[in-house]
């Protein structure tokens, strides 16, 4: 007989742990979350939760810990079928000499999307739950995006030089936008200016990126300060650094993503932290390519929100967020000469809250609050591993690694099931990626 003071709910997941990220620093013990139509209702001890709602699906993990979704704030999804194929070599010769001409011969919307598709597969069972992408034939992304019902930030790239995608600045910027009408509210896909970088395009794309991005009230996001090169030849062809040139632009505001900003200054970072702008850290990819190392503690002191991305697989060679929260922590801690340099926790929110807030989605994702969109993660730690569990958030970031995601709800809606993906087509998804891998070995 069913209890009429019960509240009827769709989920119910009662877990050991409970890491909501905010507040900062809360692990909650024997904890329990109560979702109904794609959000979180309630976040109380599991103790009391069969006292107070009855739910359409109820689990229990007892050996788990459940976390917001990790937040990818930077990748190239579709250049996973590009993985391996251009390693141990730096920045400017790993792109002029191998990567852009593999893509001027390759690249299609067909290419991006298995490349897209086998991105969010991998990530998908990395708990990560939302991406911000940035590569050609957004239109794929955000498509597979709706498909597979994974959250997505579909960039907008902007590029000087003709494309197989676009013939110059003022038709990438045509039809980004027609991507943005297209899915002007959607609940799962947002869309993000992204001009590739400083050196990619000329002052006028950039007035045009800025001036957009202020009527329709959305992100940009840029490679920016990546290498010590970079910064070189802007001083040699315009006579000051890339940042200096963004903010006479007006870029530089809290809707700006600076992604790798490696190569930073005292007065860069102040600059940085009076203008609001969110820098993306992607740490893995930045020591594949000796392109620098990103100056975290001392961004994180002078309060600028760092968020952390992959990049694509091509360069790191993995889409895996754990492997970030750790490489993260630990090059500052090098870096800092600091061992309390980025500590565990702030790791975590690098990869979740920091993530959602660089990316305009703050207020709906990336923590475990009332009200908030249900992306969840259970994580396994009862595995060798991390076993036994002293201190949960740093196993999380320090010795838990990416197979022990066991659950994953985007919205609510369960993608990942005891490690299993729904209604992704695993086998399918892999054949056409090996398919591709042929054909480009095969040149």
């Amino acid at each position: 007989m069913i209890d009429p003071s019960l509240t009827a709910v769709d989920l119910v997941i009662c877990a050991r742990w409970v890491v909501p990220v905010e507040p900062a620093g809360v692990v909650l013990d024997h904890h329990a979350i109560a979702i109904d139509a794609g959000r979180i209702v309630d976040l109380l001890p599991a103790a009391e939760a069969a006292g107070r709602y009855r739910a359409a699906e109820w689990l229990d993990r007892p050996g788990h810990v459940l976390i917001p979704g990790l937040v990818n704030a930077h990748t190239h999804a579709a250049m996973t079928l590009l993985r391996g194929y251009a390693d141990d070599l730096p920045l400017e010769r790993w792109l002029a000499d191998h990567i852009w001409p593999a893509e001027g011969r390759w690249l299609s919307p067909d290419f991006v999307h298995a490349g897209a598709e086998l991105a969010m597969l991998e990530m998908l069972g990395g708990g990560t739950t939302a991406f911000m992408d940035m590569y050609l034939f957004p239109e794929a992304i955000a498509g597979l995006a709706v498909e597979h019902g994974y959250r997505a930030a579909v960039g907008m790239v902007v590029l000087d030089q003709p494309t197989a995608w676009a013939n110059g600045p003022e038709d990438c910027l045509q039809k980004g936008l027609a991507l943005h009408d297209q899915y002007r509210g959607h609940p799962l896909v947002n869309t993000v200016f992204a001009p590739h970088a400083p050196y990619s395009v000329a002052d006028a794309g950039l007035k045009r990126v800025r001036m957009l991005a202020d009527e329709l009230d959305r992100p940009v996001q840029m490679h920016v300060h990546e290498t010590a090169a970079e910064v070189a030849g802007s001083i040699a062809a315009l006579g000051v650094r890339p940042l200096e040139r963004l903010d006479r632009l007006g870029l530089l505001s809290e809707r700006f993503m600076a992604v790798h900003a490696t190569q930073l200054d005292d007065a860069e970072i102040a600059l940085l932290a009076t203008r609001r702008v969110s820098v993306v850290h992607c740490p893995n990819s930045n020591l594949k390519l000796a392109s620098g190392s990103c100056p975290t503690g001392r961004l994180l002191e002078a309060g600028v929100n760092v968020a952390l991305g992959t990049d694509g697989a091509a360069s790191n060679n993995r889409l895996d967020m754990f492997a970030e929260m750790r490489a993260a922590a630990l090059q500052a801690k090098h870096s800092d000469n600091d061992a309390a340099s980025v500590p565990a926790a702030t790791a975590l929110r690098m990869a979740t809250l920091n993530g959602a807030r660089a990316l305009g989605l703050g207020e709906r994702i990336g923590s475990l609050e009332r009200g908030k969109e249900a992306d969840l993660v259970c994580v396994d730690l009862d595995d060798p591993a991390t076993c036994p569990v002293h201190n949960v958030v740093s196993q999380l970031v320090y010795a838990a690694s990416s197979h022990q995601v066991s659950d994953v709800w985007i919205a609510g809606r369960r993608l990942l099931d005891q490690r299993r993906p729904s209604g992704m087509d695993r086998d399918g998804i892999l054949a056409r990626a090996t398919g591709w891998g042929a054909r480009i070995h095969a040149r």
